[in-house]
């Protein structure tokens, strides 16, 4: 049942599913998807840093979970330098 209802928020927009992950959250505190999949929605508004921490909570939950990929692909993004793109 908790996977249905996590299908159904993954297909909202953001603003529209940050609330309804919340609560389920509340609720199914040790679902490290939910945290994974809030984590993608913050990333999809710009909050890096509430994202980078849903990753992190659902790691603690579940080592091997999905939001260890989330995690490095969010680092490799926010690492990423290109010095022809600083001004002098």
């Amino acid at each position: 049942m908790a996977d249905k209802i996590l299908d159904k928020i993954k297909e909202l927009m953001p603003s529209e599913a940050l609330p309804l992950l919340d609560e389920y959250i509340r609720e199914h505190e040790h679902d490290d998807e939910a945290y994974t999949l809030r984590g993608m929605k913050y990333w999809a508004m710009g909050m890096r840093a509430n994202a980078i921490n849903d990753y992190l909570s659902a790691i603690r939950i579940n080592p091997d979970s999905k939001a260890r990929l989330a995690l490095l692909s969010a680092n490799a993004i926010l690492d990423y330098y290109n010095k022809d793109l600083l001004n002098p």
